[in-house]
């Protein structure tokens, strides 16, 4: 089905679903009422249904201070008194039928590429009805913007910037718009004057346009880059909606680019909004000091032990066997959970390796350090090792003086 053939058949199938539009067009003298669906510099547009539109002078509906008695979605009462030869179109109130041209400054547009300014007045099933210049339109939906809009309603009664992209017929013509072709040439021009100062480490400024369980896609002006959740901030983040929305305007550091991978696709951007903040590890020392008593949030448990979240970005661990028990712990979940507020003791730091080692004992508070395991050493995820590390040097020097 042609976008034209469309057109007719869907506004056909709206004026159906609308009965009270299936009566006869008004005749001149007639007292008719109709909505207000748009307002422009000296006229204003009123539907009267039975696909009939009426312009009215402004003076009609402003008071004797010049200011408008009405808004778009008023019922408004007057009367006919001409009909536009040239478009149609009915004349309300004092108008007595002078030439109006409305049609004639669409055909430049449509000839000259030129955008036009259009009301949308309803959504229709595969996309909206807009009155430009008194001309009833057809915007498809997969024209009304860029990305899918599940919901076309939400664009009733906005003013909107369209191209004309088909007009046939007469005094009545087919008339088919298009926002989406103006804005992804607005998109281009934005994404030509990004790419100029993209670059790795450059920071600029975005709005976010979709929220992920991964991340945040963020538009930096005709480019989308996306913030990857373990980026949006050095604390725990379980969703992106914790600390971010869509719409809102963002400041972001560039990661990485990676260059299109076909000739129609676009550059993959990594965005960071953690690489703007201070690395919370540079106060741990101060914050967290040796043999001091704080407060801190189970973030997870491991058979090992229980990584405790001291501070937004810095996490310490309790291994197993100082979680405060008495008795034998077979896992942190016997004594802990996900969530737990807990008192514990700093017994050892590690900036550069970015290790707390924590103590749930109370009796540990104020006690000697225990001492931090080699820098040079692999890192291990737990202190499992470290703890049976002792023995077993204790345990091979006892058997080597044997031997």
């Amino acid at each position: 089905m042609s976008e034209s053939e469309s057109f007719e058949d869907l506004l056909n199938q709206f004026d159906q679903a609308h009965p009270e539009t299936s009566k006869g067009e008004p005749k001149i003298g007639d007292r008719v009422t109709g909505t207000l669906i748009a307002i422009g510099e000296e006229v204003a547009f009123v539907d009267l249904g039975a696909k009939a539109e009426g312009r009215l002078e402004l003076t009609a509906i402003k008071d004797a201070e010049g200011q408008l008695k009405h808004a778009v979605g008023d019922k408004i009462e007057s009367h006919v008194t001409g009909k536009d030869e040239e478009t149609g179109m009915l004349l309300l109130g004092s108008q007595h039928g002078q030439k109006y041209h409305g049609l004639e400054e669409v055909e430049r547009a449509f000839r000259q590429g030129l955008p036009v300014q259009g009301q949308v007045t309803g959504a229709v099933k595969g996309g909206v009805e807009v009155q430009v210049a008194g001309l009833r339109a057809f915007c498809p939906a997969s024209q009304v913007d860029i990305r899918f809009i599940e919901d076309l309603s939400e664009f009733v009664g906005q003013r909107l910037d369209f191209r004309v992209t088909k007009l046939e017929g007469g005094r009545r013509p087919n008339l088919v718009v298009s926002r989406r072709a103006l804005l992804e040439e607005e998109q281009q021009r934005l994404a030509e004057e990004t790419r100029a100062k993209l670059k790795e480490g450059a920071v600029l400024t975005g709005k976010v346009t979709s929220l992920k369980d991964y991340g945040a896609f963020v538009d930096i002006g005709g480019l989308e880059g996306m913030i990857h959740i373990s980026e949006l901030a050095f604390g725990h983040v379980k969703h992106p909606k914790e600390i971010l929305e869509a719409g809102q305007t963002v400041e972001v550091s560039v990661l990485r680019i990676e260059p299109p991978s076909g000739a129609k696709k676009r550059e993959k951007i990594a965005l960071s909004i953690r690489a703007l903040s201070r690395d919370p590890w540079l106060d741990a020392i101060e914050a967290f000091p040796l043999g001091t008593r704080t407060q801190g949030k189970v973030v997870r448990l491991q058979p090992f032990g229980a990584f405790i979240e001291l501070a937004p970005g810095v996490d310490g661990l309790a291994h197993i066997s100082e979680l405060g028990a008495e008795k034998r712990i077979n896992h942190p979940s016997d004594v802990l959970k996900e969530g737990d507020l807990v008192e514990a003791s700093v017994i050892g730091v590690d900036v550069e390796r970015r290790r707390i080692s924590l103590s749930l004992d109370e009796k540990r508070a104020g006690e000697s350090p225990v001492p931090m395991p080699n820098k040079q050493a692999k890192p291990s995820e737990g202190t499992g090792e470290k703890a049976m590390g002792s023995f077993g040097e204790l345990l091979k020097q006892t058997l080597d003086k044997g031997e």
